[in-house]
Order: C-alpha cells, then structure tokens, then sequence
C-alpha cells in the first residue's frame, strides 16, 4: 500500500508540474496568436485590425488582454473541466476536442500498432539473440538492425517512397490515409484501401524502431542469464525451452517494460517526422500545424493528452512490475 500511494503522489505531482510546463512552453515560443492570425487573415490588400483580432481570440476562449496569472488560473480550471476551447490556427474555429477525436484513431491504428509490433518482434529476436549468444542470429539481426534504428525517420520515410511509390507504376501509395473520394465505411475495399496507405509509414516506423528493443532485450538476457537461479534451472534438468521462456526470458523481460510503457505513451504524439511525409492526418501532423500556427488552444490539450498518456502508461507499469516482480513488493 506504501508504494501505491508513493507512486500516485509521484504520478499526480509529475502531472501538475507537466500541465505548468504546458502552460509556459507555447508562450515561450517566438510569435504570438494576434500576429499569426494577423497574417493569415490579412491578404490582398486587406489589413485586419489588431483590436478585431484581440475580440475574434476572446470568442475563441483567447484572451490575450489577461494577464498571465489569470490565464494560468483559467487555463488549469479548462484543462480539468476538458474545456479545451476552439483552434485559433489554421482550423480557425473548429473545437479542439473534435479535432483531436478526428485525428487520434488514425495515430493509435498506425503508431500505435507498430509500436506494438516492435515491441512484440524485437523482444522475441532479442530473446533467442541473447539465449544463442555468438549463434548466426545473434551474429546478423542485432547489428543490422541497431544501424536500422539509428537511420532517421525522414530519410527511411523518403526512401521507400522512391522503391514502391513513385512513379506511374508505383506499389503502394504514399499520401494521406485513403483514397481522395472514398467514403469512409466499415467496408472491405476501404478497409483494404485504409491498409494499403498505411503499409509505408508502418514500415519506417518499424525499421527505425525494432533495432532498439532487439539490442536491449538481447542485453538483458545475456546479463539474466549469469544470475543463479538460471543456474539453478539447468542444474534441476530443466528443458531449455522452460529455461529460456520461464526463468530468463522473464526477468530479462522486466526492465524492457519500463521502456515500452514510454514509447506507448508517446504514441498519442504520433510519429511527427512520419506523419508529415506521408501526409498522414494524424496527432503528430497535428502537432507539426498547430505550432506552425501558434495554436495555443491546441497544443495545450495536444500536450496535456502526451502527458496524461506517457504518466499512466508508467504508472501502469510500475504496478505490473510490483506484481511480477517479488523484489519489487518486498521493498514496497
């Protein structure tokens, strides 16, 4: 019980300190929503009033007349509330809560698959790597894909554009999330058409991510398998199978836990680098307009949503790990 509410004081603490943060970051950043909106509005001749902008922001639940202390005081009681106000960005008006729900499917079935496949793929190879240590497994895929995982986003995201989407007799599309005059429908072809634009941000992200999970898991086993009760099991007779999955694989597996706790809880971002160059119309393209549009409104609840998701993932894990693991429940 002592760790439990250790971990939750740590988890709501964290929590404030991050939403603060959230609050100071995008009014920190250069620009400011009247000249951004100034310039978007503003165009063939026609000059729009700074005071017109200040009362258009103020409809938008943008005061810029407050001063800092109250808007802190106003923004903490919306970011509760879930009164995350309108977009003053390139969605001029639209409510920020439809926003995001119109985007975070479309993040969650792509990055976070992949982010789970990942997962699941490179802690299976880094299992049989570091139980065959020196076999040809552990000789060729840890290598390979460690250079994999340090090739940036981008540069694998553009290079399998020119393999299998360019040109007339291109494989696989390359932009957007479906076909431009397809209805959404739970239907097989959109379906199919849905997977088809997917299968190439999903490979770069895969290829950019497995190479981690492989070397660590590979790492953790080699380290598990020294310990003594992994002695122990192959003293007893054990199968090697029971050894490997039942005795190392196990407790190798829980440090490995922490980290994807991490990386799911950042899948709300989204992939911002990945999005972007398949124009994918996810929460990390999102991310990517609303700064460029100095979308407080947006990228405060953007922010909160990261924020809100990286903490509970990790305090999740923290309770898996004190379930699992018994030294962690003795120090508890």
């Amino acid at each position: 019980m002592r760790f439990l509410l250790r971990r939750l004081g740590f988890f709501v603490l964290t929590l404030w300190a991050a939403i603060t943060l959230n609050f100071f970051i995008p009014r920190m950043m250069p620009g400011d929503p009247v000249s951004a909106m100034k310039a978007r509005l503003s165009h063939g001749g026609h000059v729009v009033d700074v005071e017109q902008l200040r009362a258009m922001l103020q409809q938008f639940g943008f005061d810029p007349g407050k001063n800092i202390a109250q808007q802190y005081v106003e923004y903490l009681r919306n970011m509760v509330t879930g009164h995350w106000g309108v977009s003053i960005g390139g969605t001029l008006g639209a409510p920020v809560t439809k926003l995001i729900g119109q985007a975070l499917p479309w993040t969650l079935g792509l990055v976070g698959v992949t982010t789970l496949l990942a997962f699941l793929l490179g802690t299976f190879v880094g299992i049989i790597a570091g139980w065959r240590r020196g076999g040809f497994l552990d000789s060729v895929l840890p290598p390979m894909f460690v250079v994999t995982s340090a090739l940036p986003y981008f540069w694998v995201a553009l290079l399998l554009i020119v393999l299998f989407a360019n040109g007339p007799h291109a494989l696989l599309p390359n932009d957007n999330n479906y076909d431009i005059g397809l209805t959404p429908a739970f239907t097989g072809p959109f379906i199919v058409n849905v997977l088809k634009h997917a299968v190439l941000p999903a490979a770069t992200i895969l290829i950019t991510a497995i190479g981690g999970w492989i070397l660590t898991m590979r790492n953790n086993m080699i380290t598990t398998l020294g310990e003594d009760y992994v002695r122990m099991a192959r003293a007893k007779g054990l199968s090697n199978r029971r050894v490997m999955m039942g005795y190392a694989a196990r407790n190798a597996f829980l440090p490995n836990l922490s980290g994807f706790a991490m990386s799911l809880g950042f899948v709300i971002a989204g992939t911002i680098l990945v999005e972007y160059v398949f124009n994918y119309p996810g929460l990390g393209h999102m991310f990517y307009s609303a700064t460029i549009s100095t979308d407080y409104p947006l990228l405060q609840a953007l922010f909160l949503l990261v924020t809100l998701a990286v903490l509970i993932c990790v305090l999740l894990c923290d309770f898996a790990v004190f379930l699992l693991d018994p030294r962690a429940r003795a120090k508890g």
